[in-house]
């Protein structure tokens, strides 16, 4: 078999080659840490040129197994919120709903915590309980609370931290309702995405204290934030760019879209922007912030594809189609969707398009708003 040290060292010099790995307190954090004993129940590798998506359990103990473990890429863990490799023999055609994150992303976002010595760290979605182990190894186990929403997978973690005598406080809950009882915080870190910055998150965060997440959507673009907490009990601060992206926190992914409304009512109109703009992340994330209770579907009406957003707070809702290459929109429902992000792609248009991490975002009690 390979030598797993020889293995992770390749992998910590290419990530410091690469400018992914940055300070050297992090370097020390990351030599400490073997990967591989966070993945020994294996990992699911996708199928090539399987369609729909379909997955393949790589199991733990040989050579190819070990060589991608130290590879700089993200390792699906559990399918359909609780099949694990070991469970599967052949292919499965089901969601992942759990992962081990790329190492680059997972330090990166260590380093852009900007953790200091002493600092309490709370983090949300232990997952495999590597980048736990990481805060543990820079910080030591007293200081670092992780919450794990899954309890299988956070019993998994907790036997693999154990392994490496680490033993922060693990807590199997809601990581949205954050751990009140060893707050307060200064510095939060999310390994998930959510669409909005739960208020306990800022609660139990001190004031001048950093919380580093990722903020997602719908429409699937999502951003990495890092919101400094205020004394009024705000918190606000910029995107950091580079299209990061997690899977969404159970309780912000969106509902089953259930009945489908008359896609044959509504008004028509000569589209100014079509939906071709959002194979774009950026006008993306604009848009998703313009409708942010917003899904979309393709449908194949009248032997013709439509592109459909779908309002499910409001009902309402605006289908796209391709009219001898003009964008034709129809909508019907309470608001005017397409209108409306029509009106907010204009004003970031009028703005010079400025980058996402030009962007700030604010959150108070009552909402979160972004400005560019």
């Amino acid at each position: 078999m390979s030598d797993p040290a020889q293995l992770h060292q390749q992998l910590l010099d290419t990530l410091t080659a690469g400018g992914r790995l940055r300070t050297m307190p992090w370097k020390d954090a990351a030599a400490a840490v073997q990967r591989h004993e966070f993945l020994l129940g294996g990992f699911f590798r996708r199928v090539k040129g399987a369609v729909p998506a379909a997955w393949e359990p790589v199991l733990g103990g040989d050579d190819d197994w070990l060589a991608t473990c130290y590879q700089d890429e993200s390792l699906i863990t559990q399918i359909a919120g609780t099949i694990v490799p070991t469970d599967i023999q052949g292919q499965i055609m089901r969601e992942p709903t759990s992962s081990s994150t790329l190492p680059s992303l997972v330090l990166r976002m260590l380093e852009d915590l900007h953790v200091e010595p002493g600092s309490q760290v709370m983090e949300i979605g232990t997952g495999t309980g590597y980048s736990t182990a990481l805060l543990c190894a820079r910080l030591g186990a007293s200081r670092v609370t992780s919450v794990e929403y899954d309890e299988d997978v956070a019993a998994r973690a907790r036997t693999a931290l154990a392994r490496q005598d680490m033993f922060p406080s693990l807590v199997t809950g809601d990581g949205l309702l954050g751990c009140a009882e060893s707050a307060p915080y200064d510095r939060i870190v999310a390994t998930c995405a959510v669409r909005t910055v739960p208020t306990a998150w800022i609660e139990q965060t001190k004031p001048g204290g950093l919380i580093l997440t990722t903020l997602g959507g719908w429409l699937g673009a999502s951003e990495l934030a890092r919101l400094t907490v205020h004394d009024d009990g705000t918190a606000s601060g910029p995107l950091l760019g580079g299209q990061v992206s997690f899977m969404l926190a159970r309780p912000h992914t969106p509902p089953p879209l259930g009945l489908l409304p008359d896609l044959s009512r509504g008004k028509e109109r000569e589209a100014v922007i079509g939906p071709d703009v959002l194979s774009d992340w950026a006008t993306r994330f604009v848009v998703q912030s313009a409708a942010p209770q917003a899904q979309r579907l393709t449908m194949n009406r009248e032997g013709s594809a439509e592109e459909v957003l779908i309002d499910v707070a409001s009902g309402s809702w605006a289908a796209l189609y391709d009219d001898s290459g003009r964008w034709v929109v129809r909508q019907d429902g309470p608001e005017n969707l397409w209108d409306s992000i029509e009106e907010h792609l204009g004003r970031w248009h009028a703005a010079g398009t400025p980058a996402l991490e030009e962007f700030t975002i604010t959150v108070t009690p009552d909402r979160q708003s972004l400005h560019w």
